[in-house]
């Protein structure tokens, strides 16, 4: 199963990340989003990136323009007609992704692998979607992409062991390392990192400590990079009550409910860095 041209779904932070090292590993790239303004944001980004990397001489700028010279722009999903795998990151929500695999799955070819870069919804339910199962599989890349090394590579249900193979060497080809993982909500990153970031929000609420200290905490004693308020403005609010609302509704365990502050913030459309607002204000 040879994978050459990729169509990425989603301009934004991950959608361009993917792309962008889709880009500087050779594969030919088409970055769809719904409308040019989008692209062109996304676009931007991954220039400058890649400018980075010129002036900090980790490439030429032979190399940046060569990278650059494989992208085509789209906003019309059928341009995925050629693509030897699609990797969707559009929003997380199922329904949105169930609608654009189905159509996926009338635009693409039989031999094209649609995957989803979904952070906890089911591949199985995605992959059902389809009228091909077992050409549907999870690649959960971590944030920012470029930079993290780790990708989530989940099996659906039905999915065929020669496209985990596939997938799996193209993620070694994309200069990350693959961990197989099975079908089950939040897969092992957010199962794991959620509740945690989700029970400081509960220790903030309960006035256990304040949010510095909460944070200064898992940074000192546990050596944590960032504490998990500060990370949870930067993945999102809203994505961490979506992720947790999916555990809550996927295990029906009460250690999965989400916190009332958490809920409280979004619904304050305090979100996080992308709103200027979180835990922290961000100028």
């Amino acid at each position: 199963m040879t994978i050459e041209h990729v169509f990425v779904i989603g301009a934004g932070q991950m959608g361009g990340g993917i792309a962008q090292v889709c880009a500087q590993a050779g594969y030919q790239v088409t970055l769809h989003d719904l409308s040019e303004e989008a692209y062109d944001r996304g676009f931007k980004v991954i220039t400058k990136n890649l400018e980075r990397n010129v002036e900090k001489g980790r490439m030429t700028e032979e190399e940046k323009e060569t990278v650059l010279g494989r992208f085509t722009k789209s906003t019309d999903m059928q341009n995925a007609k050629n693509a030897d795998i699609v990797i969707e990151a559009a929003v997380e929500n199922m329904a949105i992704k169930s609608k654009i695999f189905a159509e996926l799955d009338e635009i693409t070819p039989e031999h094209t692998i649609l995957a989803t870069n979904t952070s906890s919804l089911p591949i199985t339910e995605i992959g059902a979607a389809t009228k091909r199962p077992g050409k549907v599989i999870g690649m959960h890349f971590m944030n920012p992409v470029p930079v993290m090394k780790l990708v989530e590579v989940i099996r659906g249900l039905a999915t065929d062991d020669d496209v985990y193979q596939a997938v799996e060497d193209m993620t070694k080809k994309l200069n990350k390392t693959p961990v197989e993982v099975n079908d089950a909500p939040g897969f092992v990153a957010n199962r794991v990192l959620m509740p945690m970031i989700n029970e400081a929000i509960f220790t903030l609420y309960e006035g256990v400590a304040t949010k510095e200290a909460i944070d200064d905490v898992m940074k000192m004693g546990m050596n944590h990079p960032m504490g998990p308020l500060q990370l949870a403005d930067f993945i999102g609010l809203d994505t961490c009550l979506y992720i947790m609302e999916t555990l809550y509704e996927g295990f029906g365990d009460s250690k999965y409910r989400p916190c009332p502050l958490l809920r409280k913030y979004v619904k304050a459309g305090w979100y996080g860095k992308k709103t200027g607002r979180g835990f922290y204000i961000y100028e």
